[in-house]
């Protein structure tokens, strides 16, 4: 009759009803009510009461839909009823992180401040490794050498140095044969590559992003060893940079120098092919000017020297003989004896002129005078014709040198015409000569620089804060922290597990016949 009215039927006491049988029951109460308004067709005369077997305690989907409306309340019972196990878990715990922290190996870091600057130390002009001018540009040099500090070279460096595939905490031979299976396989693994792998773990780096200064930290059992571990690194750093810049102006250097004998070649060439077409053509020169042009010049000048004789000779010659014997006392330069005897004759004369108006025609000193002036005037004639003679004879040398120096000149012009022909094609192979031996030259000084600058180290790595020991070891956290941690993930565990247990046995708890009747009716 309850379930004709559309009732609900009173809440039974069995304790064992879960939460979702619950909420089961309700929703199957709600559907035979709905079918209880819906109008009905035909009704049969009587109900036919069916025997109801046993639920089967399964997992369905319907369970799982019920399950996914849980009411919170239940998780709360979930967690009370496990909650002596999370305790249990949470000391337990909290005794493994304790022994954690007491027997693990420990482990300490160090850290070291580099300044990498990305620009060398200018130590030759014109160096080879330009200078980096934007900010850009200088950035990435110094992540570049920031990248080298860790790779296999270097790490391969303080691997050698350190020896340390000798260390068991690098290369463990037992250890490494069961993780690798070489054992197994019958091979053997590297010492060294594996120690290089394994301190490639415990080194790290990182840049500040507002200067140039990288910070390594290194990672090792004792303090010791990691400061240790850390100096070998940054020096290693270094020789890496140094040798990989003493490569490039290695590699520079050979490019260079095989270049060199063709160049060197082609300049002997070059000056052969200049010499060949100066012996070919006759082409003399001194003092980087032709002989002919030489020649030609100071004929020129000889030519001028020439006229100036032959104008002088000339002048002399015509004023000797526009004298006469009794003129003007000509040059000393040109006679100076007939200068002497003009003087003397003048003497004379004027002796003759005076003694004549004392004495008469027929004085003996009258005729001793004008004895002494005949002889003189003799000798002054006879003086007179040798000097114009000689005045003659040097005009006509003067003119004959003349005349052969402008036929020289004449004949010179020729040649000095076509030497410059010639020196036209000359110049052209002398250009490509000199231009040769330039770039020969310039190739040679520079592979001499480069190689030179092969043995200087330019790098401008500078270490500002040098490793020291640490307040405290970096792994594992110390004691109280490990034990807490251990606790509190056992107690998560724990609650975990309660929640899971929970959900099992509720969902797997069988459901309520009572509920189920009410549906049916």
């Amino acid at each position: 009759m309850s379930a004709a009215s559309g009732t609900t039927p009173p809440p039974t006491a069995d304790s064992n009803i879960s939460a979702f049988e619950r909420i089961a029951n309700a929703r199957r109460a709600s559907r035979a009510r709905l079918q209880q308004d819906a109008p009905v067709t035909a009704r049969p005369s009587a109900p036919v009461t069916l025997p109801t077997p046993e639920p089967v305690p399964t997992v369905t989907l319907d369970k799982i839909g019920d399950f996914l409306e849980l009411d919170f309340r239940r998780l709360f019972v979930w967690l009370r009823a496990g909650l002596v196990l999370a305790l249990m878990l949470a000391v337990a715990g909290g005794v493994i992180g304790a022994a954690y922290g007491l027997l693990s190996k420990q482990r300490y870091t160090v850290t070291t401040e580099i300044l990498i600057n990305p620009a060398n130390l200018q130590v030759v002009e014109n160096d080879v490794y330009s200078q980096p001018g934007q900010v850009d540009s200088q950035i990435l040099n110094a992540r570049s050498k920031q990248r080298i500090l860790t790779s296999g070279n270097v790490l391969a460096r303080v691997v050698d140095e350190l020896g340390l595939a000798n260390d068991p905490e690098f290369f463990d031979p037992d250890q490494t044969a069961s993780t690798s299976g070489a054992a197994v396989s019958g091979g053997k693994s590297d010492p060294k590559l594996v120690a290089q792998k394994s301190l490639a773990q415990r080194v790290s780096v990182a840049a500040d992003e507002t200067s140039f200064v990288t910070t390594l930290a290194v990672s090792a059992e004792t303090t010791g060893k990691a400061i240790l571990i850390s100096q070998a690194m940054v020096k290693a750093f270094q020789e890496e940079l140094a040798t990989a810049e003493a490569a490039g102006a290695g590699r520079a250097a050979a490019a260079l120098e095989g270049r060199l004998g063709q160049l060197k070649r082609d300049v002997q060439a070059a000056e052969e092919k200049v010499e060949s077409y100066r012996r070919s053509h006759n082409l003399s020169a001194s003092n980087g000017q032709l002989v002919s042009s030489q020649t030609m010049t100071q004929l020129n000048s000889e030519i001028g020297e020439a006229q100036s004789r032959v104008i002088a000779a000339q002048a002399s010659y015509d004023a000797l003989v526009a004298s006469g014997v009794n003129g003007a006392n000509p040059d000393p330069a040109v006679s100076a004896a007939l200068s002497v005897l003009r003087d003397k004759a003048n003497g004379l004369r004027q002796q003759i002129d005076s003694q004549s108006m004392t004495f008469g025609p027929r004085h003996p000193t009258i005729v001793r005078l004008r004895t002494e002036f005949e002889t003189v005037s003799s000798q002054l004639r006879a003086e007179f014709s040798r000097t114009v003679g000689t005045a003659k004879a040097n005009l006509d040398k003067a003119n004959a040198s003349l005349a052969s120096l402008t036929a020289r000149m004449n004949a010179l012009k020729n040649n000095v015409f076509t030497d410059s022909e010639s020196q036209v094609a000359l110049r052209e192979l002398e250009r490509d000569a000199t231009s040769r031996r330039a770039v020969y030259e310039s190739f040679l000084s520079r592979a001499r620089q480069i190689t030179e600058r092969e043995q200087i180290d330019t790098t401008n790595v500078q270490v500002i804060s040098t490793a020291v020991p640490p307040p405290g070891r970096s792994w594992p956290p110390r004691t109280p922290v490990t034990a807490g941690l251990g606790a509190f993930a056992g107690f998560a565990l724990g609650m975990l597990l309660a929640i899971a247990m929970g959900i099992v046995r509720d969902m797997r708890q069988p459901p309520n016949r009572s509920g189920i009747g009410v549906s049916r009716a």
